[in-house]
């Protein structure tokens, strides 16, 4: 009969411990399918995340290509205008104005009103005007105006 009484105990401690074994194998499987939908929720925020940056490098790329190619734009129209403004000022160097004013005001006056004229007729232009009949039929850039004759080409 003691065999027996052992063989019982043994059966209950092996079945004790397989219910043990179960059930805190079902709780490790309940905490890992919780975790497993986490990770899952997880995989989809950052793959909308990934996108929404994909999305920005892209639109950073083509404004920095804008941009580029804007500052080329300006650039090359800054180095039109230092190329005038050093023609201007070499043709303003080749004249003592003071001396000639004092010498011949008249003509210095009516250059300067002609300059003038054409300056005002340059800002004219440049805010869309139309030409005029002796700017059509100028054949050479100081013909068609003497103060901005680089808009000769832009123009027609």
């Amino acid at each position: 009969m003691k065999s027996w009484i052992f063989i019982g105990i043994l059966i209950a401690l092996l079945g004790g411990a397989a219910y043990y074994y179960y059930s805190t194998t079902q709780t490790r499987i309940q905490g890992l399918v919780a975790a497993n939908a986490t990770l899952e929720a997880n995989i989809v925020t950052l793959r909308n995340a990934n996108q929404t940056n994909l999305d920005t490098i892209d639109k950073l790329q083509n404004e920095f290509t804008r941009v580029r190619e804007n500052y080329e734009r300006v650039s090359s129209e800054f180095q039109v205008i230092r190329s005038q403004n050093n023609e201007l000022r070499e043709r303003l160097s080749r004249h003592d104005l003071g001396a000639l004013a004092e010498a011949k005001p008249g003509l210095i006056e009516r250059a300067v009103n002609n300059a003038t004229q054409d300056a005002a007729r340059c800002f004219e232009l440049m805010s869309g005007a139309p030409l005029n009949e002796r700017e059509l039929s100028a054949t050479s850039s100081s013909e068609f105006n003497t103060e901005c004759p680089w808009m000769m080409e832009e123009l027609r």
